[in-house]
C-alpha cells in the first residue's frame, strides 16, 4: 500500500485528537499536509479535505450525543447559515480558481491576532455582569447568520469545514466550550457532504484535478474518526481555561504559519 495512505491516517488521527475538544475538525491543518507532505493537486485537494471532514465528523458527533452534548439551538442555526455558503464557494472554487496566496493571507489576517486576543482573554477574563444570563454571549441572529454564511463560503472555496475559523470567533465572546465544540462540528460535517458533493457534480464538467483523492481522503477521515472520538471523549475532563488556551494557539500558530507562507 503508498506510503500516503498510513501518512494520511496518522495525520487525520493525530490532528482530529487535538482539535475534536475544541470543534475543529482538523481539516484546516490537514490542508498543508496534504498540499506539501502527500502531494494532492489543486483544486483536488479541497475536495479531499472535505471528504476528511465527512468521514471523520460522525467520530466526534456520535461521541458529543451521547453525552447529551448536541442539543441546543447554536448547532442548527449555524448549519442552516453555512450550508448555502459551502455551496457557493465550491461554485467559486472550481470556475474562478482563486490562489493559495488569497487563503493564506486571509486566514493569517484573521487567526493570528484572534488566536492571541483568545488567550489574552482566557488568563485575564472579563467581568461578567452578574445579571447577565447563560445566553448573554451569544451573538445576535443577523450577526451569527453572517458569520456563519461567510465561513461558508470560505470553507467551501478551500475546504476547511469552518470550526477553525468559527471557534475562535464564537470562545472569544465568550461562549462556553461544552456549546461551541458540538455545534461548529455539527456544521463542519454538514457543510462538508453537501461541499463533497457539490464537486463531484462539478467534477463532471469541469477540466482539470477537481474530484477528491478519494483513497487519500478516506484514509485521512478513517484516522479522524477515530481521533474525533477520542477528543470528544477527552473534551469534559478538560478545564475550561485550557480548551481555551489550545483553541487560542492553534488558531495564532495556524495564522503564523499561513503568514509565512504568504511572504515567501
Amino acid at each position: 500500500m503508498d506510503w500516503t495512505i498510513w501518512a494520511g491516517l496518522a495525520a487525520g488521527l493525530l490532528i482530529s485528537t487535538v482539535t475534536a475538544p475544541v470543534g475543529v475538525s482538523g481539516a484546516v491543518f490537514l490542508l498543508p499536509v496534504q498540499l506539501s507532505v502527500l502531494g494532492v493537486p489543486s483544486p483536488a485537494v479541497t475536495p479531499t479535505n472535505l471528504l476528511f471532514n465527512v468521514v471523520a465528523g460522525p467520530g466526534a458527533l456520535w461521541r458529543y450525543r451521547r453525552d447529551g452534548a448536541l442539543g441546543g439551538g447554536l448547532a442548527r442555526r449555524l448549519v442552516l447559515w453555512t450550508l448555502p455558503g459551502v455551496i457557493v464557494g465550491a461554485a467559486v472554487r472550481v470556475f474562478a480558481l482563486p490562489g493559495p496566496d488569497v487563503f493564506r493571507v486571509l486566514v493569517a489576517a484573521l487567526l493570528l491576532p484572534l488566536g492571541a486576543w483568545l488567550c489574552l482573554r482566557t488568563l485575564r477574563p472579563a467581568r461578567r455582569h452578574p445579571d447577565a444570563g447563560p445566553d448573554a454571549a451569544d451573538p445576535s441572529a443577523p450577526v451569527l447568520a453572517g458569520l456563519a454564511l461567510t465561513v461558508g463560503v470560505v470553507g467551501g472555496i478551500y475546504g476547511i469545514g469552518g470550526g477553525s475559523l468559527l471557534g475562535p470567533i464564537l470562545a472569544a465572546r465568550g461562549m462556553p466550550m461544552a456549546r461551541i465544540a458540538p455545534a461548529t462540528l455539527a456544521a463542519t460535517f454538514t457543510t462538508s457532504v453537501a461541499g463533497a458533493a457539490a464537486y463531484a457534480v462539478l467534477a463532471l464538467a469541469s477540466p482539470g484535478a477537481v474530484a477528491p483523492d478519494w483513497w487519500l481522503g478516506l484514509a485521512c477521515g478513517l484516522g479522524g474518526l477515530i481521533g474525533g472520538y477520542l477528543g470528544a471523549r477527552l473534551q469534559p475532563h478538560l478545564p475550561e481555561t485550557a480548551l481555551c488556551l489550545l483553541l487560542g494557539a492553534l488558531a495564532a500558530g495556524l495564522g503564523a504559519l499561513y503568514a509565512v507562507q504568504a511572504l515567501r
